[in-house]
């Protein structure tokens, strides 16, 4: 027994591992800074080079055992720190990591920097070390106060020149760190939904419709629940009286309750076991006696009142 749930734990832990490495598969680089002279600053309020992931699936997803690094020859060099709750990227959302080479700032900032003027490459090592999840070539034409960013957040493209574009801030090339890449200020799905339904007609047939097929559906559910009930209240029935339902004439086959007779047996039932002398929604309070104390008592206080 002892040897199979053994084995049940050990299978446990590794699909839950299995699991775990395949949603880190996830993981994007999404846009780079590399020389930071009056953008963003950290938590420090220093103005330094920063890289940012994002968590292009649809779950919470924990980094805190993967690996950032700017060196193919060494693809342990920063190890993202474990214990921090911060490292878990909610889903869809960005994180930011500081490339300021002082790793003793906090969790985010990590022990390597980033040059200007250079090609810089970066990558992220599943925990093993070895499993490249994703890595990107930093342009060295990239100028200050410019990233280097997904067009679209964690989506790759056929094309490398389609996935990736510097942005300089101007519009439409907006830069966004710890936010979405393509800022949108309008929903073209509503838009054209106001354009083709100025009075909201198809609007309100279609929620009505929602709703009451929805409660048709209850409607069927608890059609079919009652059902099974009486069935499972014939068989019980039957099986009482020592015998089988199957085996029984349609005609002989007992009584499902009725409602009244159900209700009439949980009270009987509520009046057996809770019994009580006094209404439930009156409140009782009873005077509680205590044990005599000297201790308590005023009359040996210390103080006593002058008589008169």
């Amino acid at each position: 027994m002892k040897k199979k749930l053994l084995t049940l734990l050990l299978i446990m832990v590794a699909c839950a591992t299995v699991a775990s490495a395949q949603g880190r598969r996830g993981l994007r680089i999404n846009e780079v800074m590399v020389q930071n002279n009056g953008s963003v600053v950290d938590d420090y309020g220093n103005h330094v080079a920063w890289v940012e992931l994002f968590n292009s699936t649809y779950g919470p997803l924990e980094i805190s055992s993967v690996y950032i690094t700017n060196d193919k020859n060494n693809p342990k060099k920063y190890p993202v720190p474990l214990g921090d709750v911060n490292t878990e990227i909610p889903t869809r959302q960005h994180i930011v990591f500081w490339a300021d080479g002082q790793p003793t700032r906090g969790t985010f900032h990590m022990n390597f920097t980033l040059e200007p003027g250079k090609d810089n490459w970066i990558g992220v090592y599943d925990a093993d070390g070895k499993t490249l999840i994703d890595e990107v070539v930093i342009p060295a034409s990239l100028q200050a106060d410019q990233t280097y960013a997904r067009a679209i957040d964690g989506e790759d493209a056929e094309n490398a020149a389609d996935t990736w574009e510097v942005r300089d801030g101007s519009e439409g090339k907006y830069v966004t760190p710890s936010s979405n890449n393509i800022i949108k200020d309008t929903n073209n799905k509503v838009e054209m939904f106001s354009t083709q339904d100025e009075n909201g007609f198809a609007l309100t047939v279609m929620a009505m419709g929602i709703v009451f097929s929805a409660l048709l559906l209850l409607c069927v559910c608890f059609y079919i629940i009652s059902k099974i009930g009486a069935r499972v209240s014939k068989h019980n029935k039957a099986k009482a009286q020592g015998a089988k339902l199957k085996e029984l004439p349609k005609e002989s086959h007992p009584e499902h309750d009725s409602g009244e007779e159900i209700a009439a047996i949980v009270m009987a039932l509520h009046e057996h076991l809770d019994t009580h002398d006094r209404e439930n929604t009156i409140l009782t309070i009873n005077k509680v006696k205590r044990a005599y104390s000297p201790w308590s008592s005023k009359i040996y206080g210390l103080r006593e009142l002058p008589r008169r």
